[in-house]
């Protein structure tokens, strides 16, 4: 099952989260391989969209906030948007859009960042949103800080959570066709008032890249392999990297409590679509084809709304028969 590790470093301002997603994962691969119009992603897509899958649990499990987390890049290169979205509940799912050819060894600025116009954008939703309220987003280039193309999604996160947090923070990422894993280790924050969701206190600037406790721990993180990532298990992997430190761990989270994949489509939301559409447009579709064919981007869902499916979606109130109602 896919899982989630918390962990702490015992007298330490240093915590961490290790991420496994496999049949979370897998769902995903195996639903965009089995759409028969867009077929599998290409290999280094694969590799993108799960550490993006990865990083988005972390960070999710890194925070406290009730509502969604939306980590999405766009550019201007083959890959036009690739989005993953993480609900509190840790149910999952994630898309790409491609528009073009990919080799097998193209590179993160070769996908999506062609003229150094790629962003990464990150969004918190509140699941119970007030009216006029919006949802926090942050956004940030896909080159450092002296304008140099960033070539690891990892490096992108971390300059994010440097520059905008000013928090300390390593990531380890790693994806294939069968898992997608993460590993996470921040510097706890210090002083000052809120961090991405606004419930942890933030760093002391003059604090950044100075706690030697942090560094090492850091340095211990950064010299796992993608192989290990990606093969070993949970216990192995923290065993491997930290058997001198002394760490307090949560218990997993995996199951229905842990990372799973989740879509919020449905036939009546397609429905509300064809509505706001209107009838006219939809009933040209028809004179066309015979059905109006909808698929989800996120889980290759196909929802077919034929001719007569269509006029019940149209039907006023006053014409429908005794005992129905009307389709919302």
């Amino acid at each position: 099952m896919s899982e989630i590790h918390k962990f702490l470093f015992d007298g330490l301002p240093v915590r961490g989260v290790l991420v496994r997603l496999t049949d979370a994962w897998r769902e995903i691969m195996s639903r965009r391989a089995a759409n028969t119009t867009h077929g599998a992603y290409p290999l280094p897509l694969q590799e993108l969209l799960g550490e993006m899958t990865a990083a988005a649990v972390l960070m999710q499990s890194n925070i406290k906030f009730d509502g969604a987390l939306v980590l999405q890049i766009f550019g201007d290169g083959p890959v036009k948007l690739a989005v993953v979205e993480v609900q509190p509940d840790f149910g999952l799912r994630a898309t790409a859009t491609l528009n073009g050819a990919l080799n097998d060894t193209a590179s993160l600025s070769q996908m999506v960042n062609v003229g150094n116009e790629g962003r990464c954008a990150i969004t918190l939703d509140p699941q119970n949103r007030q009216p006029g309220q919006q949802p926090y987003q942050g956004v940030v280039p896909l080159f450092g800080d002296r304008h140099e193309k960033l070539e690891k999604f990892s490096d992108v996160l971390q300059h994010y959570m440097l520059q905008s947090e000013q928090l300390d923070t390593t990531l380890v990422l790693a994806a294939d066709d069968q898992v997608a894993a993460g590993l996470l280790i921040q510097r706890l924050p210090m002083q000052g008032a809120g961090n991405l969701a606004g419930s942890t206190p933030r760093a002391n600037e003059d604090d950044i890249g100075l706690n030697e406790d942090y560094n090492r721990i850091a340095l211990l993180a950064s010299s796992l392999k993608r192989d290990e990532l990606l093969t070993l298990d949970a216990d192995t992997i923290l065993h491997r990297l930290f058997w001198d430190e002394k760490l307090l761990r949560f218990e997993p989270l995996s199951g229905f409590s842990g990372p799973h994949f989740s879509c919020t489509c449905s036939r009546e939301r397609v429905t509300r679509m064809l509505l706001n559409l209107g009838a006219e447009e939809a009933h040209s579709i028809l004179q066309e084809r015979p059905d109006i064919e909808v698929g989800c981007d996120f889980c290759g869902q196909q929802y077919r709304f034929d001719a007569v499916d269509v006029a019940q979606v149209f039907r006023q109130p006053d014409q429908l028969p005794p005992g129905s109602e009307a389709v919302h």
